[in-house]
């Protein structure tokens, strides 16, 4: 184990750690940081108290401690020891911990000091997990305010210096250069016209019938893994064993997988990105990568969680052909065009991106941190993530109104699991301890849920697996120390409590549902659940291609016993409503869960203030074209844009359809008193009721500097019509402007009204901003046509000199 690359770098790292509080490791898979890095550190005795090693995924936890405890000749729980969700291998004798992610933030949340250790290795950092990222937060703040003496030590294979360092200006950064083989990397693009798991299957097969060694083969998921194991059988040479490999297999399966083939057998490893360097996989000389990976991208509008096939990175690509060339010289090939690889993004996206962030949030209410700014981070969470977990933690009751945590909240916090099961489970440990066993299951289940077929979560209630009861003992020991039993009747109730707003009623026979909170969701038809008129959904995925979630598990409802069994979840209101075949208001008093109608009963007299409401909704549906305009409330809308335009100095009200709708309770609500029917709703004046927009000296200067109307020298009054995109406009007969020296102005002389001189029939004769110019000039062209049309007009040489007429010459 000497020989392993990071021991040409151990003695650097043991001075790091010795005056550094943080230190930066670049090791490629395979250097040893991991299995062998931690006990040289332990053996050093520089670090006083225990070391903590952070694996992001269970199934190299295990495997890492395993390897570990073997070189010391013990088993897990010795020396090196172990803590997983529903699985801790530890016992006094432990001085290193191989822990994974939630459960180093649960042990950070529990002792903030972390009294017993000295040094914290967060291992693998590249793949940016989302509970690692937050890891890193608490850590950093216990070192500056609670433990100087506290080390951290963060190892990657493809460690982001250039993000890293400037987070951590003062960490040393030691890179181990690692041993690899060349590997000889082709790209071998799929056929268009073929399908991913036959296209796979082919290559792969000839690609182990020309070349001798063991295969790793990265695929995007379970699914494609399943498929194409499948496809193998009988395929390949009968030397050759096909192993899978993923998170939710056995521990004999997952070994079978990454110890070496038997002697004189080869394997075909397929497997996810969990191989990428997670784990040592032996006797690999091949590898083949489909690009592919399978990524849960969190919608913050739907609040469901969207699975994504996606290309891989560059860094992703690189450490796959990497696991070629452990040994001896390897070959990789990529499944796409070299064109494609070249396309790719370099590093591959933080989780925390594109997370749900209810359980981030509920952590750092707990830490005593309301505001992410104060933490370090590499990536900020998001501000829309944040909003929707927030609101999510308020609908559970978690936080009070000042947005802290409330007393169920910090009984939620103290679970260590997603926010919606930690409020299930505290409110069936109030219920006793039948409740809590069942809530306890079902949140077992809802964590690791079985894989395809059944998702009636009855049937597995019957049926718990193993690792579901272990980890339900784990769950429920937290909270009380009396085991109780499992009530499938109370399942519904209990889910109900913690996912209302996923409560589905079934609408048609094709498996499809509306949910509580508006989305639409569905079952297979074939499946016995979707004849279930009520459900409770914990479990969905949003759809790539449908608008609907797919449902993964759910329960059957009784749903007439809802508002008894959870009154707090069921809303009573009074609803007035717009019938539109009718073009009058109805009133209905119902009763709700979400948009979900449990019953309805119509009322006779509604309050005027629902009516009022009512209407003030449906215009807002519909649009300001539901009312009808009158010409002067189109013009003073108009004036009042101009006049934001025009004399922009001024406070002047918005008048933008959006912002009209929003404000419809100020300035059209007092109108509609005693309005109950569309016809009435069209006799609303407009023009009065947006006068309520303006104050009394807004008023004045609008009338003042926007006017109406406009006096001409003859003393008419006429009106001056504004455009939203144009210049007013004044339209008069050339006659009546005689005497008048230039063209009106308004607001306050900063914009000139255009002229529509007419003729004495009222038709256009010159369209002019300009009336000293036009009377100077065009004037003579319009003078001589018009004296002989209009012989008994006035056409006067100098008209700006000229007396204004309304009438003919006998009458002037």
């Amino acid at each position: 184990m000497s020989s392993l690359p990071v021991s040409a770098v151990l003695d650097p790292i043991i001075t790091a750690l010795q005056q550094a509080p943080q230190v930066l490791l670049h090791a490629p898979t395979g250097a040893g940081k991991s299995t062998w890095l931690p006990l040289k550190i332990l053996e050093s005795g520089i670090i006083p108290g225990k070391i903590l090693l952070l694996e992001p995924r269970r199934l190299a936890a295990k495997s890492v401690a395993y390897r570990l405890a073997q070189q010391l000749n013990e088993q897990p729980g010795d020396t090196v020891g172990y803590r997983m969700r529903a699985e801790t291998k530890i016992s006094a004798a432990t001085r290193l911990e191989v822990v994974t992610e939630g459960i180093l933030t649960r042990m950070v949340q529990q002792d903030p000091e972390l009294a017993e250790y000295g040094l914290v290795i967060l291992d693998e950092f590249h793949e940016r997990s989302l509970q690692a990222d937050l890891a890193l937060a608490l850590l950093l703040d216990v070192q500056q305010g609670l433990r100087e003496d506290l080390r951290l030590l963060i190892m990657s294979a493809t460690l982001d210096n250039a993000r890293l360092s400037p987070l951590l200006p003062d960490a040393p950064v030691i890179v181990s250069e690692g041993r690899s083989f060349p590997v000889a990397r082709h790209y071998l693009p799929l056929a268009s016209h073929e399908r991913l798991d036959e296209g796979v299957a082919r290559i792969v097969s000839r690609l182990m019938a020309e070349n001798s060694g063991s295969m790793l083969l990265f695929l995007p998921g379970v699914a494609e893994i399943t498929r194409i194991h499948h496809l193998l059988n009988g395929r390949l040479r009968d030397d050759i064993d096909v192993c899978p490999l993923y998170g939710a297999l056995s521990l004999d399966q997952q070994q079978k997988a990454i110890h070496p083939a038997p002697t004189g057998r080869r394997k075909v490893v397929l497997a996810t990105n969990i191989a990428e360097t997670s784990l040592t996989i032996e006797g690999i000389t091949l590898v083949v990568d489909s690009g592919l990976e399978r990524s849960a991208q969190f919608d913050p509008r739907s609040g469901l969680t969207r699975l994504v096939t996606q290309r891989i990175s560059q860094a992703a690509m690189t450490q796959r052909a990497g696991r070629a060339g452990r040994l001896e010289p390897g070959q990789c090939w990529h499944l796409f065009g070299k064109d494609q690889a070249e396309r790719a993004a370099a590093q591959s996206e933080a989780e925390i991106l594109q997370s749900d962030l209810s359980g981030l949030w509920l952590e750092l209410l707990q830490w005593g941190c309301q505001d992410p700014a104060q933490l370090t981070w590499l990536d900020a969470p998001p501000a829309v993530a944040l909003n929707v977990a927030q609101q999510l933690l308020a609908s559970l009751g978690a936080v009070d109104e000042q947005g802290r945590l409330s007393a169920l909240g910090h009984s939620m916090a103290q679970l260590g699991c997603e926010p919606r099961l930690a409020a299930m489970l505290v409110h069936a440990d109030r219920q006793g301890s039948d409740a809590l066993a069942t809530a306890a299951l079902l949140a077992a289940i809802i964590e690791e849920p079985p894989r395809g077929g059944q998702p009636d979560i009855d049937y597995w209630l019957s049926r718990p697996q193993p690792h579901w009861q272990r980890r339900a003992r784990q769950l429920a020991q937290r909270l009380s120390r009396t085991s109780g039993q499992i009530d499938s009747s109370l399942a519904p109730w209990l889910l109900a409590e913690a996912f209302s707003d996923r409560i589905a009623e079934r609408r048609g026979l094709d498996g499809r549902y509306l949910l509580a909170n508006g989305l639409g969701a569905s079952l297979s038809q074939d499946d016995a659940l979707s004849r279930a008129a009520w459900l409770v959904a914990p479990q969905l995925l949003q759809g790539n291609h449908s608008p609907d979630a797919r449902i993964l598990l759910a329960i059957s409802l009784d749903v007439s016993q809802l508002a008894a069994r959870l009154p707090k979840k069921v809303k009573e209101q009074t609803a007035v409503e717009w019938d539109e075949e009718k073009g009058t208001l109805r009133a209905w008093r119902r009763w709700q869960v979400g948009r979900l109608v449990l019953k309805a009963q119509p009322q006779a007299k509604p309050a005027d203030e629902d009516l009022q409401q009512a209407l003030i909704d449906w215009i807002r549906g519909q649009g300001l074209q539901a009312l009808s305009w009158s010409v002067p409330a189109e013009q003073l809308r108009i004036r009042l844009s101009c006049a934001a335009k025009w004399l922009p100095e001024s406070d002047w009200p918005a008048v933008d359809s959006q912002s009209l709708l929003d404000s419809l309770e100020q300035w059209l609500l007092p109108s509609l008193n005693g309005v109950r029917s569309l016809r009435a709703l069209q006799q609303v004046d407009l023009h009065d009721a947006l006068l309520r927009l303006l104050n009394w000296n807004q008023r004045q200067r609008l009338d003042a500097n926007l006017p109406t109307h406009y006096t001409v020298p003859t003393g008419s009054r006429l009106p001056i019509r504004y455009h939203s995109d144009q210049p007013p406009t004044l339209s008069v007969r050339l006659q009546e402007m005689f005497g008048e020296q230039r063209s009106p102005m308004l607001a306050e002389g900063r914009v000139a009204v255009v002229l529509e001189l007419l003729s004495p029939a009222h038709r256009p004769l010159q369209i002019t901003r300009d009336l000293a110019a036009f009377w100077q000039g065009s004037y003579r062209e319009v003078q001589k046509e018009m004296k002989g049309r209009y012989p008994k007009h006035p056409w006067p040489d100098n008209p700006a000199e000229a007396a204004p007429t309304r009438r003919v010459k006998k009458y002037s």
